[in-house]
C-alpha cells in the first residue's frame, strides 16, 4: 500500500494520540482523553509514562481479551493490559505481518526525557512502507539517519522538539509524508502544525490531520 494510502488510515486523536489502521489491525500510541471509541485496540503502542501519554483510564477504554501493549518497562509494569511487553530502543517484534521496532527518544537541551529512561519513539513497518512515530523527543543523531516513508513528529515544542527543528529533520531525511502532532493541547497549537507545514521543502508532502 503506497504512503498516501496508509495516510488516509491514520487518525489524530489530539496531543500525541493517534488510531492507525494497517493490515485489518487497529493500532492506538499514546490513547489519552479518548472519547467514545467503536474500535477496539489489536495494538497499544505508549512512548512513555508521562500522564498526556499513558493513563489507564484510556488504555481500558479501547483494550480487549487480545490487545497487545508494547512500551517502556514503567508502562508495562503498570498497566491492567494482559498480553504485554517490554521494548527498548531498537528492539523489534513482529505482530503477523506487521513489525514493530522500539526507537530511541529523548531530549538534548532539556531535561524532561533523559535518554537512560529507555523511552520509547516507534517504528512501524508493514511490506514496504515505515512511519515513524518520534515519541516526545529532540532531534537526535539517531533520527537523522531515518530513512522512513512517513514521519510523525510532535511540533509543539517546550517539552519536544519545535515546528522548525522537526521542519529540519524532514528536509534532512526527506521521507515521503510527513504528519504534525502533539499540539493543541498542553502545549502547541495549529499554528506550529502550519508553520511546520511552510518549512517543509519538496518533495516531502505535509499532511495536518
Amino acid at each position: 500500500m503506497p504512503p498516501e494510502e496508509i495516510v488516509k488510515n491514520i487518525q489524530f486523536l489530539g496531543h500525541a494520540s493517534l488510531k492507525i489502521k494497517l493490515e485489518g489491525k487497529t493500532i492506538f500510541v499514546d490513547p489519552w482523553k479518548i472519547k467514545e471509541e467503536k474500535d477496539k485496540a489489536d495494538i497499544i503502542l505508549v512512548t512513555h509514562p508521562h500522564y498526556d501519554h499513558y493513563i489507564e483510564i484510556d488504555i481500558k477504554k479501547i483494550a480487549k481479551d487480545t490487545t497487545i501493549l508494547l512500551s517502556c518497562k514503567e508502562v508495562v509494569s503498570q498497566t491492567s493490559v494482559k498480553n504485554k511487553c517490554v521494548l527498548l530502543p531498537f528492539e523489534e517484534t513482529k505482530i503477523d505481518d506487521i513489525t514493530i521496532q522500539g526507537f530511541p527518544a529523548y531530549n538534548i537541551n532539556k531535561p524532561f526525557h533523559p535518554k537512560s529512561n529507555n523511552w520509547l519513539g516507534f517504528i512501524i513497518k508493514h511490506r514496504d512502507v515505515s512511519i515513524y512515530i518520534a515519541g516526545d523527543s529532540d532531534v537526535t543523531e539517531e533520527a537523522k539517519q531515518l530513512k522512513v516513508n512517513i514521519m510523525i513528529l510532535p511540533v509543539g515544542g517546550t517539552y519536544t522538539i519545535t515546528d522548525k527543528e522537526a521542519a529540519e529533520l524532514v528536509n534532512l531525511t526527506k521521507p515521503d509524508l510527513a504528519i504534525p502532532i502533539h499540539y493543541g493541547d498542553i502545549v502547541g497549537s495549529k499554528q506550529n502544525a502550519q508553520n511546520f507545514e511552510k518549512s517543509v521543502q519538496l518533495p516531502t508532502k505535509v499532511v495536518i490531520l
